[in-house]
């Protein structure tokens, strides 16, 4: 028995699988620096959702639409490498736990620029 869901074992896998196609398959002027950071596949593994950063901010939009245009390729590309029953319907979004990292690490380095050196000294006693 495995210790974890068959659906959690089929998003890793497809993570790997939809980063190395990303990577070394599509050919898109309009697609920026992606990184895969996660695959959620839900329980009856017919649904994909496929979570991505995107290095600049400006290219979020544009490399998502592209991305989603490109779906049914990644799609077949995937059904070469899996040896599953049924390939899963693949949706990109961008990862928002990303963005919401780089803003708890903006605000705690203004925290740490803040704080004058005698608050330092007073803590060390």
């Amino acid at each position: 028995m495995h210790p974890y869901k068959r659906s959690v074992r089929v998003s890793d896998l497809i993570r790997e699988e939809v980063a190395d196609i990303i990577m070394y398959k599509i050919k898109h002027k309009n697609i920026g620096f992606v990184t895969v950071t996660g695959a959620k596949v839900s329980p009856d593994l017919r649904n994909a959702t496929i979570f991505l950063s995107v290095l600049k901010d400006d290219e979020k939009e544009k490399t998502v639409r592209k991305l989603n245009e490109s779906k049914s390729f990644i799609k077949g590309e995937l059904g070469r490498r899996l040896k599953m029953k049924y390939i899963p319907k693949i949706i990109f979004k961008i990862d928002e736990a990303v963005e919401y990292g780089r803003k708890i690490d903006t605000l705690l380095d203004t925290m740490d620029t803040e704080r004058s050196p005698v608050d330092d000294d007073e803590n060390l006693f």
